[in-house]
């Protein structure tokens, strides 16, 4: 299967909604901790024989934690940017032309970056600052901020199938749901002990959400009755970066960890580990798979790959 060396620490990889061949990825220097960042904009041949090509990358004055593809233009991709910024980069403009915005609110890092995939005209952005920001594609500043988590805002996720609603989490230990026409947030989950590092929403069932945290564990919940989880999926070593709905199958879910593995789960059945892929030689930090190709993987890490496959597949086979 193809796999692709970055020059910097891989920090998050997301697949294209509008070309099946095509992802993003995110990366850092030293580990995120200081340094640049630079988005990859990667191209996968028909022949999974040949190596992945680059489309497109551009550099950043510090590290980039997070991307995101736009859901109405297919060139367009945000990038959440360590300095605090987010910024837009359109493909089909030449390089001296991009960013083509950067918007600059965030006081800290900013982590996650979500389009919203029912509406298709704005986006949110989390920061280590507490808050989540709403944005759209032509306003200079952000439309609101969402300040009630008492630490880093990890993650910020729309929910697939109501244009106002998206979950936040944070390292309070808590997940929170919102509603951009309510003044507060409509919903509090106590969803772990420890910090919660992301979160997903199914995309069968909008009322089911997953958790993933630095106790090692996931979580299923179901916000109609969110006093117990659906299901605890125990089976990392360390804490849990990230977690990702399948976009074909309803249980289906993968996560990634610092136990450097990515795992995918059935989340209704007593055996949820379905499979473990070890491929990574450092921290797993990013997985995705494609809307457009059901069972393709992509997953990104410390140790500056990035490995693309089908489920069921060997990452690393030639």
């Amino acid at each position: 299967m193809p796999v692709f060396k970055t020059p910097f620490n891989g920090y998050s990889v997301k697949f294209s909604p509008f070309y099946e061949n095509r992802l993003a990825v995110a990366t850092a220097q030293n580990f995120g901790i200081l340094g640049n960042g630079r988005l990859h904009v990667l191209v996968l041949s028909p022949d999974p024989s040949l190596p992945i090509a680059e489309l497109a990358s551009y550099d950043t004055a510090d590290g980039v934690y997070d991307v995101a593809w736009s859901e109405s233009h297919d060139s367009i991709v945000i990038a959440a940017v360590a300095d605090g910024s987010v910024k837009l980069y359109d493909l089909a403009l030449p390089p001296t032309s991009n960013p083509i915005r950067s918007f600059q609110e965030h006081t800290r890092e900013v982590h996650s970056a979500d389009y919203n995939p029912v509406r298709r005209d704005s986006f949110l952005s989390s920061s280590w600052d507490d808050t989540v920001k709403l944005w759209t594609l032509d306003r200079p500043t952000s439309v609101r901020t969402f300040k009630e988590h008492a630490y880093c805002v990890y993650s910020a996720v729309w929910n697939p199938r109501h244009a106002d609603v998206f979950a936040s989490a944070s390292g309070d230990c808590t997940v929170r749901i919102w509603d951009v026409r309510e003044p507060g947030s409509t919903m509090i989950l106590p969803a772990h002990d420890y910090e919660v590092l992301a979160c997903d929403w199914n995309k069968y069932d909008e009322c089911v959400i997953a958790t993933a945290s630095v106790d090692k564990s996931l979580k299923v919940w179901d916000v109609r009755n969110y006093r117990v989880p659906v299901s605890v999926l125990n089976g990392h070593g360390y804490a849990v970066r990230k977690v990702k709905f399948s976009p074909h199958v309803r249980n289906l879910l993968v996560s990634c960890s610092y136990d450097m593995t990515v795992c995918v789960w059935d989340f209704m059945v007593e055996d949820a580990l379905v499979s473990r892929y070890d491929h990574h030689t450092e921290f797993a930090v990013g997985v995705d798979m494609s809307v457009l190709v059901e069972g393709l993987m992509a997953s990104t890490g410390w140790d500056e790959l990035v490995y693309v496959w089908p489920h069921g597949t060997d990452p690393r086979a030639p």
